[in-house]
């Protein structure tokens, strides 16, 4: 489906399922597309769960440029998208992702959506060999519960524990988190499915 926002055209692809318990709005990294291995992994994940899906494609990668541009207009477009998927899906717990760039926009929007909790996969905790300039405070000031999944060879760095309500850092694994995507589906899965219907309100995942 098309989502128009002030920044432009939005594309979400949606899988519904019938009677779901949770939906789930996951997003590409700056140069990337909602077709990312570990994007996949979760989406069916998330399914398996019972969840509704929407990949979104942002504005600016549909307009065929690979970066966001201003983090203000970004932000407010995701805000946008989220919002008329709300609206069409109704109120079913919230639940935002992506990978990279795509985290980023999770974390600092969640508040403002709503959102149960956010995925951040692949957070570039900085960029590659400048650990001074650190965007922890993202993740801090999210607002919500949020769960890092990241590589330990990963060259934007890997969040320290306290920085989030939960840090997964997979053996092997770069910023793509492409080498074994079903570790990533596995790490997030827990969440997910305390973040339904029947999990809502639960203060501790085991």
């Amino acid at each position: 489906m098309e989502i128009i926002t002030a920044a432009g055209a939005a594309e979400a692809v949606v899988d519904e399922v019938r009677e779901p318990g949770f939906l789930l709005v996951l997003t590409h990294g700056s140069n990337g597309s909602v077709e990312a291995a570990d994007l996949l992994a979760v989406r069916e994940v998330a399914l398996g769960l019972g969840g509704m899906v929407a990949r979104v494609t942002q504005p600016f990668r549909l307009a065929g440029r690979r970066a966001p541009g201003s983090a203000v207009k970004q932000d407010a477009a995701w805000v946008e998208i989220v919002a008329v998927l709300r609206e069409k899906y109704g109120a079913l717990p919230l639940v935002q992702g992506g990978r990279s760039n795509g985290a980023r926009v999770a974390c600092r929007t969640a508040a403002e959506v709503g959102a149960a909790g956010v995925l951040a996969l692949a957070f570039p905790l900085h960029p590659p060999g400048r650990p001074e300039k650190s965007r922890a405070g993202e993740l801090r000031e999210a607002g919500v519960p949020v769960v890092v999944v990241n590589g330990d060879r990963d060259p934007f760095g890997v969040p320290d524990e306290k920085d989030a309500t939960a840090v997964v850092v997979l053996p092997g694994e770069r910023h793509e988190l492409g080498k074994d995507p079903d570790a990533v589906g596995a790490a997030v899965r827990p969440w997910l499915d305390a973040w339904t219907v029947r999990g809502v309100g639960e203060t501790s995942v085991e």
